[in-house]
């Protein structure tokens, strides 16, 4: 199991996750397609000539899931019981297809659970940069993470 207890995480902890990934237009095209989204600046380069970016903008759906995708083998692995949400989701700098997007993650609130004592809720800050280390995407994440079996311990 690649995630961490959450007795492991420590708030400020960083991760600086090596798993990193090209953007391709099948994965803006099949994300943007599956999501039902048809805006053009993600689906018609013709369109998008004439714009501020001069070509296709990648949804910004898929950069945060990617995003947090990422970070999963890391952190939550085998360890995580739900996603509980996200917030403060910014995209300040776009992402275009080719671009190769690395991410980052700061543990930024360790608490335990009121309602279950075996979890605790972690909320970590995630950041995606892209190959000129521009950051392109960031967000709060929180979950109910599991803490350490006793026969683990």
């Amino acid at each position: 199991m690649a995630g961490l207890w959450f007795e492991e995480l420590e708030v400020g902890q960083i991760f600086d996750h090596t798993m990193r990934r090209t953007v391709t237009e099948t994965d803006n095209l099949l994300f943007t397609t599956l999501t039902h989204n048809p805006a053009a600046l993600h689906l018609d380069a013709e369109y998008m000539k004439d714009s501020d970016y001069g070509r296709v903008l990648v949804n910004s759906t898929f950069t945060l899931g990617l995003m947090v995708g990422v970070s999963v083998g890391d952190t939550t692995l085998g360890t995580a019981i739900a996603n509980l949400g996200w917030d403060e989701v910014r995209f300040p700098a776009p992402v275009f297809v080719g671009d190769t997007l690395t991410i980052q993650s700061e543990v930024a609130d360790l608490r335990e659970s009121k309602s279950r004592p075996k979890a605790g809720i972690v909320t970590f800050i995630h950041r995606a940069f892209n190959q000129d280390g521009t950051l392109v995407g960031s967000c709060k994440r929180s979950g109910l993470q599991h803490k350490k079996p006793a026969d683990a311990r």
